[in-house]
C-alpha cells in the first residue's frame, strides 16, 4: 500500500495553503475560493495553531448568526490539528480519518507541516491502487 510520502510526491498541488489566526474568516474564505480547497492550515509563526474548514464556516459562522467579515479565523478554527507522518499507509489515514470524522490531514515531518491531504487524495490513490491490482490479476489470469 501506497505510503503518505509517495502520495505527496504524486500530487499535483504541492504548495501549502495558508492562513494566520487573526485573518478574517471572510478572508479565509476568499483564499480557499482562490485556491479551490475546502479546508486550509492556519499558521502562526511557523507553527500550525488550527485548521479552517467549510464545515467549521457552516457550523460556526452560518449556524450561529455570526458574520464572516466580523469573526476572526482564530475564533472558530478547529486547534486540537491530527496530524500523519509521511511513512503511514493510505490505509492507516482513510482509518484515522473516519475515526476522526475528518476530511484533511497535514503531514508533519522534524516538526514542520509538508502537505496537506484531503479525503479525496486519498479515495483518489485507493482507486488508482486497485485499478492497478485489477489490471494485474486479469493479465494473470490471462496468461
Amino acid at each position: 500500500m501506497q505510503t503518505v510520502r509517495q502520495l505527496l510526491e504524486n500530487k499535483a498541488i504541492k504548495e501549502l495553503i495558508s492562513v494566520g489566526p487573526e485573518m478574517t474568516v471572510f478572508q479565509a474564505l476568499q483564499v480557499m475560493a482562490e485556491r479551490d480547497v475546502g479546508a486550509i492550515l492556519v499558521m502562526e509563526m511557523g507553527d500550525v495553531v488550527g485548521i479552517f474548514s467549510e464545515r467549521d464556516y457552516a457550523r460556526r459562522i452560518v449556524l450561529l448568526g455570526r458574520t464572516s467579515a466580523g469573526t476572526k479565523v482564530r475564533d472558530i478554527m478547529t486547534s486540537k490539528v491530527i496530524f500523519v507522518s509521511p511513512e503511514q499507509s493510505i490505509g492507516e489515514c482513510m482509518a484515522l480519518m473516519t475515526e476522526r470524522r475528518i476530511r484533511h490531514l497535514p503531514v508533519m515531518e522534524d516538526n514542520r507541516v509538508i502537505g496537506l491531504l484531503s479525503i479525496g487524495d486519498l479515495v483518489h490513490a485507493t482507486i488508482a491502487e486497485q485499478q492497478f491490482v485489477i489490471e494485474q490479476l486479469v493479465k494473470y489470469i490471462r496468461t
